[in-house]
């Protein structure tokens, strides 16, 4: 647990640079400290950095602190880092307010270097535990790929911050080709053993840290692919064919080889009144269908035109 408290990150923010001295030389031994002078640069480096824990000033110009934990809880990006108020304010009301914001501490000033330390840890320490039961929360058991509720998530996250930044998003749903027909023969504990070899395959080509594969259900997987268009999402489907065909994994009955395929829909962004999630994946569902109409252990494309509007 030391070694992973050592990698903390932890983010400072005051206006006076005498008050940051001292919070960084009380911390920054045994974590990597982070310091802001403002709310307006505190917000900036959050969302550039993303820290493990925010101790945050509250009377500051401009953008007090209060206001500052009010938007970093009411972005989903960020509402789920720490914020422990550091302040002069010490009246009830004035740690009430904190605490309802939504912060998970409220230290007075002037501060006790062994308060300070020991309230870190303790909220560090919990923080880690965490983040390792919503990463488990967020895993596929079988194949040990992101599961459909992480998948659901990232999507929409992605697909507004497409809109924002009018960048492409391109989404690949995958299908392992005649997969009943493989259970029906070679029994259920091969079949789990074949789709945790297949998952783990294609996790080695989507190597990108902004791009996700996930299981999508059954035989089924989808992978998630910010910032490429239509014709890069398509080499990287290539790929992950090629890969999983290249394992030569034995399918004595399927129609489309002696192996083990994938048939590929690919679908890049696009835009619904209503419901931008449904739209993405019924293209990208409809490209499969129709790789899987042509005979398989092919990769087919659907394109619709961004048409940006504000989400």
């Amino acid at each position: 647990m030391f070694a992973k408290t050592k990698r903390a990150t932890i983010l400072l923010v005051d206006d006076v640079p005498a008050n940051l001295s001292v919070l960084s030389s009380i911390l920054r031994e045994d974590y990597r400290v982070q310091l802001a002078t403002s709310g307006a640069k505190a917000l900036a480096l959050v969302a550039a950095s993303s820290p493990d824990l925010i101790l945050l000033d509250v009377m500051m110009p401009e953008m007090d602190g209060y206001e500052v934990c009010k938007r970093l809880k009411a972005n989903p990006d960020t509402c789920d880092i720490p914020v422990l108020f550091v302040t002069a304010r010490n009246q009830t009301e004035d740690e009430e307010l904190g605490l309802t914001l939504g912060a998970m501490d409220y230290i007075h000033k002037p501060i006790s270097p062994p308060i300070i330390k020991a309230r870190v840890r303790n909220h560090i320490a919990l923080k880690l535990q965490t983040d390792a039961l919503k990463r488990l929360s967020f895993m596929d058991g079988l194949t040990q790929v992101a599961n459909r509720r992480r998948f659901d998530d990232t999507l929409g996250n992605e697909l507004r911050r497409a809109v924002r930044q009018q960048h492409e998003l391109s989404l690949l749903m995958l299908d392992v080709d005649y997969f009943k027909l493989f259970n029906d023969h070679y029994g259920h504990g091969l079949g789990d053993q074949c789709l945790m070899r297949v998952a783990q395959a294609m996790q080695a080509e989507v190597n990108r840290p902004m791009d996700l594969l996930a299981r999508y259900g059954g035989e089924e997987f989808v992978v998630l692919l910010p910032e490429t268009d239509l014709e890069d999402a398509r080499k990287v489907a290539e790929s992950l064919r090629e890969t999983v065909a290249a394992m030569q994994i034995p399918h004595a009955h399927s129609p489309a080889a002696a192996h083990i395929t994938i048939s590929i829909g690919a679908a890049c962004n696009t835009q619904s009144e209503t419901n931008l999630e449904a739209e993405l994946l019924k293209l990208a569902d409809q490209a499969l269908y129709l790789a899987k109409q042509s005979g398989r252990n092919q990769v087919k494309s659907w394109h619709k035109n961004f048409t940006p509007r504000n989400v």
